[in-house]
């Protein structure tokens, strides 16, 4: 947690007040904070800024001096389209994904995620790890993220409305590496859209499916990762 982000009806004027108990102990017990202490802080859907704190009770802090004039950073111009992996690992890829900075997530369904995944009550949460990814990457913009049960449909009705350039899926097993495929014409920009597996990747039909409709399969090497290790490997790309 590198910045303390509050909702907008949390400030009135130059003051504020954080009373989210997982923030107030992490100000209290992670930062050691004490009264007079400067926090960096920032507005959901506004600027990041400082406050200094006022008083600190047992589930509140109270803050002063209130500054929000840093704007926060660009998002990247660019749509992830992931097979809904396990719960277990759907959380560190929603706050990885959201500190890189992606734009848009779309969570979608594909041979290998099971049906038990839809009805998880992690996917109720997802609102909390977005505001952990935002508080990770010190941003104030969520992602918008958006649920696609049935995959033939999403693919041929909506996906191609997604790119503004170019598309691509991994594929451990693809012809072409994504060096390769960026070297191909170095003056275009990155690729607006991206497709990753769950854990075992697509099947060779839904990789079919997604080249027939503008998506270029390519790999990141012989290795095959695991899926959170897959979506920070190839999204760093667009950090560099």
């Amino acid at each position: 947690m590198n910045c303390i982000l509050l909702p907008v009806e949390n400030f009135s004027t130059s003051k504020a007040q954080i009373n989210d108990v997982v923030q107030v102990d992490h100000v209290n017990n992670i930062l050691g904070a004490k009264v007079g202490d400067t926090l960096k802080i920032g507005q959901l859907d506004g600027n990041l800024g400082t406050a200094v704190i006022e008083d600190i009770a047992a589930d509140s802090i109270q803050l002063y001096d209130v500054q929000l004039g840093i704007t926060p950073p660009a998002k990247l111009d660019l749509t992830v389209v992931l097979a809904l992996p396990r719960p277990k690992v759907l959380r560190r890829l929603i706050m990885d994904m959201t500190a890189l900075g992606v734009c848009d997530i779309v969570l979608v369904n594909s041979y290998r995620t099971q049906k038990s995944y839809w009805q998880s009550p992690l996917l109720e949460r997802l609102d909390e790890f977005v505001l952990e990814g935002l508080q990770q990457g010190v941003d104030t913009i969520a992602p918008r993220i958006t649920l696609q049960k049935r995959f033939k449909p999403f693919v041929e009705d909506t996906l191609t409305s997604l790119v503004s350039n170019q598309a691509i899926v991994a594929h451990p097993y693809a012809e072409q590496s994504f060096s390769e495929f960026r070297q191909l014409d170095t003056t275009l920009e990155l690729p607006s859209l991206v497709c990753i597996g769950a854990e075992g990747g697509w099947i060779d039909y839904e990789i079919a499916l997604l080249a027939a409709h503008g998506c270029t399969p390519v790999h990141i090497g012989p290795r095959i990762l695991r899926t959170e290790a897959a979506v920070n490997v190839m999204l760093g790309q667009w950090l560099l």
